[in-house]
């Protein structure tokens, strides 16, 4: 047996163990879908990736290999553990250790191919060809999530609700797109900086930002589509309080609390139609309003728009619309099309 013989079984092995984990990976994603589409497309990659790992252990077999079925069962505990682990941390770093599996798996299959070569071994030339193809699109495919993920959203995969807390804490909120905590941040500085002559203010506003968070906190606890999540906190009474306290904020001087206070109510849906970025919005049709979105530039007018409609009239056609804009913004900054 040659040296480079013996490579391709130790790559052939490594490579086999992590598509293990990385059909764990998309098991465990699949609860974080936000869309029934994008929970079909991580099944579909799990099916893929169990028949990328019978191809990877034939060709181990057929090459005189020993087939270790240790590692890869290894791999999908140590994975398992990631993932128990990652639930405290904020779903862009879960997606980063997810895109680092990926881009390993890429790296190894060029490595498998350039070994091949050398043996002038088609068949295994065809099959690390392939699985660089798979691992290219996928590792796209995370770039694209977390660039929608840093634009605000909505991304194609939500917050666990630890997740979900631990955003909050380090960085964001979903309810039903992202809420960057920094919303709550500049609320609690604008805070500090009211005048004692506006104290009375400054509790309420206080009060209604808790009870906002509150809200959020129990709404992502209690229920797994976003949706819904917007319609169980858009209680009509905070509502107009949130509303009401903002125009106060505002006539008192107190910009910084207003801005605040708008962004908690854009990111719930609960905006008046006019003050959306689309005039008339209310009053268009379903093609009208997937027409005036495909129009939109910004990314946080397209939030506020998703977040509108998912908390009226969910026309399915136009929240698909916003999100597809969505992600061509974030394709176009990843510069993937």
């Amino acid at each position: 047996m040659t040296v480079s013989t013996t490579t391709i079984h130790q790559q052939l092995r490594a490579l086999l163990a992590l598509t293990h984990a990385e059909i764990q990976v998309a098991e465990t994603r699949q609860a974080q879908a936000r869309t029934d589409a994008i929970r079909a497309e991580l099944a579909g990659n799990a099916q893929k990736g169990r028949e990328r790992a019978a191809r990877i252990q034939r060709a181990l077999r057929d090459r005189d290999g020993l087939v270790d079925v240790v590692r890869p069962v290894l791999g999908r505990i140590g994975t398992a553990l990631k993932t128990a682990v990652e639930q405290a941390q904020p779903l862009d770093e879960a997606l980063l250790g997810d895109l680092a599996l990926e881009q390993q798996l890429v790296g190894r299959a060029n490595y498998l191919k350039a070994l091949a070569t050398a043996e002038k071994d088609t068949e295994l030339i065809e099959l690390a060809d392939q699985l660089v193809a798979a691992h290219t699109e996928t590792v796209e495919w995370i770039t694209i999530v977390l660039a929608e993920e840093a634009l605000g959203g909505p991304a194609a995969l939500r917050r666990s609700p630890t997740q979900w807390a631990s955003g909050l804490a380090t960085r964001a909120i979903t309810l039903p797109a992202v809420v960057t905590s920094r919303g709550i941040d500049r609320a609690a500085d604008a805070l500090r900086q009211v005048p004692a002559s506006v104290s009375a203010l400054r509790n309420r506003v206080g009060d209604a930002v808790e009870d906002a968070g509150d809200s959020a906190a129990r709404a992502g606890a209690a229920v797994t589509n976003a949706g819904q999540a917007a319609v169980t906190t858009a209680a009509a009474g905070r509502d107009a309080a949130l509303e009401a306290i903002e125009d106060s904020a505002r006539d008192s001087g107190a910009s910084g609390v207003a801005d605040a206070l708008h962004q908690v109510r854009e990111a719930t849906g609960i905006v008046e139609p006019e003050e959306l970025p689309i005039e008339d919005y209310a009053d268009l049709n379903v093609t009208e309003a997937v027409a005036a979105v495909k129009e939109l530039d910004e990314p946080a007018d397209i939030r506020v728009i998703l977040a509108f409609e998912e908390a009226h009239k969910d026309r399915q056609r136009v929240v698909s619309a916003a999100e597809a804009r969505i992600a061509e913004i974030a394709k176009d900054v990843v510069g993937i099309r």
